[in-house]
């Protein structure tokens, strides 16, 4: 068996990479319309998964062992409130000899994970499970690389 490693990147030129990437979580209608009110007993949950995200991308070398520190100049969280779920997209650049598309993954992965911490109460069932409650469609929607 192979050893787990971090690719070399010492002779790949610093170029401009960005990458955005979304998902979505999936919440009861009645969830949906305390979201977009942006009062629950935690605070507000859309504030709340931005700021989870931008600190998940931050983190990302911390939390994915293989993934290369960066040095990011910008993350741009966006969030689309619809009638069964919210969608979040996590926009990354930066100057960089490696991609920052695990960076975006990150960021909307616990963004979502953040949200649906603060709306648990209200998803739960009477046996306190979650059959409403999903997160979906996590997905790189683009990555750019200028040389």
């Amino acid at each position: 068996m192979k050893e787990a490693k971090m690719v070399d990147i010492t002779s790949k030129p610093v170029v401009y990479r960005e990458a955005q990437a979304s998902g979505k979580i999936h919440l009861r209608p009645r969830t949906i319309e305390m979201v977009k009110k942006r009062d629950l007993p935690k605070g507000d949950p859309i504030a709340i998964g931005t700021v989870a995200a931008i600190q998940a991308v931050k983190d990302t070398p911390r939390i994915l062992p293989l993934c290369h520190p960066l040095k990011l100049t910008s993350i741009e969280v966006d969030h689309q409130v619809g009638e069964h779920s919210v969608e979040l997209t996590v926009r990354v650049k930066a100057l960089e000899q490696t991609g920052v598309e695990m960076e975006a993954l990150t960021g909307v992965s616990a963004g979502l994970l953040a949200i649906w911490d603060v709306v648990k109460q209200f998803e739960k069932d009477e046996k306190g499970n979650y059959p409403d409650t999903r997160i979906r469609n996590v997905r790189v929607d683009y990555k750019k690389k200028e040389e």
